[in-house]
């Protein structure tokens, strides 16, 4: 599976979440070189390292790019409207974690069929290999995909998808156990041909997760993305495995599937297992009231968790300082609110921090973000704990109060609040 960042990965559902997509693995493999008899094989070998059944055999066949790229633009049509797509275009670009000419749809169709190399279709439960040209491991490739086969077979992943749809970080979490295991068990299958485990040594699984964040160069679709979306492309395959490893170091085999019956509810208890183990779930902290008259409605709503705070501190203030702030986040809400007739879209936004300190530092750290995303920015008022002023979409209203920060963007200018 290809996981999209939320609220990318919405639209992303379309084409990538019904079915699991190869992404960004160290081994790429010419699928037509390969052969779908090696899947019983590895099929059982799986199902023996997991100890979960293999109810069925897994039917095979080839698919090649145009097929793929088809697929993909058939699946968004069909699960995403106009508005669903404009909706989740319109938040990345008021967050200015994409450009404001970027063709969200587009992009999403592109990044997925470039790094299809084979892919499992829970819709339809079949694997899916593709002509991608470059050479390596077919088996490593099957692997992952069977590890997703092996899951749909016992714990229903469309279902399993779908009960998560209620949080938007929740999916993503949801999203990473997926990859996370399908991930590991390519790894303990890589391993075990080298007379190795991943079992009870941490320090190898940590080398061959780290090990799948590589490949620059071959992909330039996804190279030329903005980080944003390379980030939270290759979160459920790094940070996934890493917290596979987790629960399997603490409950072993049953491992495999806990991560499908008790489920992690955000980002954070991927980042962090301990938090997963203790239950710490996101706070939903209450937005500010933009003051709008007549005439808006909520056009998108959700949240951005620990990943998508860390990203945009990275891109507006660099990795030390979305390495120290991001882990304190608690919770976070967020609303677009538009107006059609005035073609205004107001965001509403609040998230909240577990101390002041960090808050305070987020506060600061998205005053200059603001600064940065916008070309003109005039300050009205500023004090240690509120800014309001002009941006290029119109009036902003920063405020922090203790461990929360809130903004109110894009209301009208000549409006009175």
């Amino acid at each position: 599976m290809t996981p999209l960042p939320q609220p990318f990965h919405r639209i992303a559902r379309a084409s990538a979440a019904a079915f699991a997509v190869l992404c960004l693995l160290p081994a790429h493999a010419a699928p037509g070189q390969a052969r779908c008899s090696q899947v019983p094989e590895i099929s059982r070998q799986l199902a023996q390292i997991t100890g979960l059944p293999l109810r069925h055999p897994v039917p095979c066949r080839f698919i090649d790019k145009f097929q793929v790229n088809a697929f993909l633009k058939k699946r968004l049509t069909e699960d995403s409207t106009p508005d669903d797509i404009r909706g989740e275009e319109l938040t990345l670009k008021k967050f200015g974690l994409v450009p404001a000419n970027y063709d969200l749809a587009a992009s999403t169709v592109d990044l997925l069929t470039e790094q299809a190399a084979a892919f499992y279709d829970y819709t339809a439960r079949k694997l899916f290999l593709t002509d991608s040209p470059s050479g390596g491991s077919v088996d490593t490739i099957l692997a992952h995909e069977l590890a997703h086969a092996l899951a749909d077979q016992n714990f229903h992943l469309a279902r399993y998808i779908q009960r998560g749809r209620q949080s938007d970080d929740g999916s993503s979490a949801r999203l990473s156990v997926m990859e996370g295991q399908a991930t590991w068990l390519m790894n303990e299958y890589a391993a075990r041909r080298r007379g190795q485990t991943l079992f009870g040594n941490p320090a190898l699984a940590a080398s061959m997760a780290g090990s799948t964040d590589s490949g620059a160069g071959e992909f330039p679709v996804f190279d030329n993305a903005p980080l944003y979306l390379r980030r939270s492309l290759m979160f459920p395959y790094v940070e996934g495995m890493a917290f596979q490893t987790a629960v399997l170091e603490r409950d072993h085999l049953r491992g495999f599937a806990e991560v499908f019956t008790d489920p992690p509810v955000s980002t954070q208890q991927i980042l962090h297992p301990e938090k997963y183990f203790a239950k710490v779930v996101p706070t939903a902290p209450a937005l500010p009231d933009p003051g709008l008259p007549r005439g808006y409605k909520v056009l998108v709503h959700g949240e951005l968790g620990e990943l998508e705070h860390a990203i945009l501190l990275e891109q507006y203030a660099g990795k030390p300082q979305a390495r120290d702030i991001a882990p304190h986040w608690r919770g976070c809400r967020f609303e677009l609110i538009e107006n059609k007739k005035l073609s205004r879209v107001v965001l509403a936004y609040a998230v909240e921090w577990d101390d002041e300190q960090s808050a305070a530092s987020y506060f600061t750290l998205y005053r200059q973000a603001l600064a940065t995303k916008w070309q003109h920015m005039t300050i009205a008022s500023e004090t240690p704990t509120r800014v309001t002023g002009l941006g290029d979409d119109g009036r902003f209203d920063l405020r922090r109060d203790g461990a929360l920060v809130t903004s109110v963007e894009g209301t009208d200018p000549a409006g009175v609040r």
